[in-house]
């Protein structure tokens, strides 16, 4: 009778230690799980917010000032520089060119300029 029940209890016990084992490895590919679908609706939050708010519905002056920006950058675009630049201020870009090319020898200020160092001549002393 003793044996019968150690025999029991040690199958209980055995069948117990099973269950969480099988436990843990389902925890632990529930935590696979989740980060997985986590980083997944993240993504997908992250795309739909986005689109979200491309598609909604803006106030007239949100509206109003992409409108002109966009509208600036196609007119800066067309003209490769300011838009709606006066002749004074194309008199004013010229003049302060012309100021910096006097300062810094002439020459393209668009370019880095180019250094030549020449080799110091060093006298032979005797001893």
């Amino acid at each position: 009778m003793k044996e019968r029940r150690l025999n029991s209890i040690t199958c209980e016990r055995k069948l117990v230690a099973r269950h969480r084992m099988a436990l843990r490895r389902l925890f632990q590919l529930s935590s696979v799980f989740r980060s997985a679908v986590s980083v997944t609706l993240r993504r997908n939050i992250g795309i739909s917010a986005v689109l979200f708010n491309r598609a909604k519905d803006l106030d007239p002056v949100q509206k109003l000032f992409l409108d002109k920006i966009r509208d600036y950058s196609v007119k800066s675009k067309s003209s490769g520089g300011v838009v709606d630049a006066g002749p004074s201020y194309q008199k004013n870009m010229t003049e302060e060119i012309s100021k910096l090319q006097r300062l810094y020898g002439g020459g393209d200020l668009t370019k880095f300029p180019e250094f030549t160092f020449t080799e110091p001549k060093l006298e032979e002393v005797a001893k």
